[in-house]
């Protein structure tokens, strides 16, 4: 079977990574996908490192039954600490959240002053911190980090622009404020749906939507590597989406439909431990 012919995985925590989705839908729309939420499980930013590797690891091997050409790990906390386990069981390429993103922070930012939220996970792995101190050229780049870990619950329980949500926000973000950051990453493919609430406590930054930038950045490496599905391949003008859940959420189908703009037919719900 021709590659190009084969469906893009997406995996997240959550339903975090419908964010990341959309932003694949938008910049790759003629491409098949699959899309797989950890939602018995979620959220992982609280997990220990073992745990989140070994449900990380039992999602790639998911996707991999499903005959992916590439794997979207849209799930900040795992693209932090078990991206490596990803490639190293993996026979297809893999994107994560951490290298598109940074790119786009470090151009863009014209203070070198930086913020990242994230999951407790995410922030206490340093791997933005280290990332982005990495691939700088300025010796003079402040980074102020942000566990944010109600942000998911929120946007789980569909309360994104509630007003405990709007204090919450004004609690984790006053210290990002107060430092003056230009460039905001947001850490946590959640995150995006919480950005009008965001942009309110810290209206003079630029927000930086891992998702987004993991799509673009997929867009180059399927091109580079000749698994780009051609407009005539797919004559389907709806998107062609499977989705896979570990448990079905009440109000998926609001929170699905809020995310990407449409509803979703059919959810199958899938034991990853079996």
């Amino acid at each position: 079977m021709d590659s190009r012919f084969a469906k893009i995985g997406i995996f997240d925590s959550g339903v975090g990574g419908l964010s990341v989705l959309k932003h694949f839908l938008r910049y790759l729309p003629h491409e098949r996908y699959v899309y797989l939420g950890d939602t018995a499980r979620v959220p992982y930013g609280n997990k220990s490192r073992e745990t989140i590797r070994n449900y990380a690891r039992q999602s790639t091997n998911f996707l991999l039954s499903q005959k992916v050409k590439l794997i979207v790990v849209a799930c900040n906390t795992v693209s932090s600490v078990a991206l490596d386990l990803v490639e190293e069981i993996s026979n297809v390429p893999i994107v994560g959240m951490i290298t598109p993103t940074i790119n786009t922070a470090l151009a863009f930012s014209k203070t070198k002053r930086i913020g990242v939220i994230g999951t407790r996970a995410t922030i206490l792995s340093h791997s933005y911190q280290n990332a982005l101190k990495e691939a700088s050229s300025y010796n003079s780049i402040e980074i102020f980090a942000k566990p944010c870990p109600l942000f998911v619950p929120l946007v789980e329980e569909g309360m994104v622009s509630h007003p405990s949500t709007e204090l919450i926000a004004e609690e984790y973000l006053a210290e990002l404020r107060q430092a003056s950051v230009d460039t905001l990453i947001l850490g946590c493919t959640h995150y995006p749906m919480l950005s009008g609430v965001i942009s309110k406590v810290l209206p003079s930054t630029f927000l930086v939507d891992s998702g987004e930038e993991s799509a673009k950045y997929s867009v180059k490496l399927l091109k580079e590597r000749d698994l780009l599905r051609s407009v005539e391949h797919n004559a389907k003008l709806s998107p062609d989406i499977e989705f896979f859940l570990t448990d079905y959420p009440y109000n998926f189908r609001e929170i699905a439909k809020n995310f990407l703009g449409f509803d979703i037919e059919e959810v199958k719900i899938v034991n990853l431990e079996h």
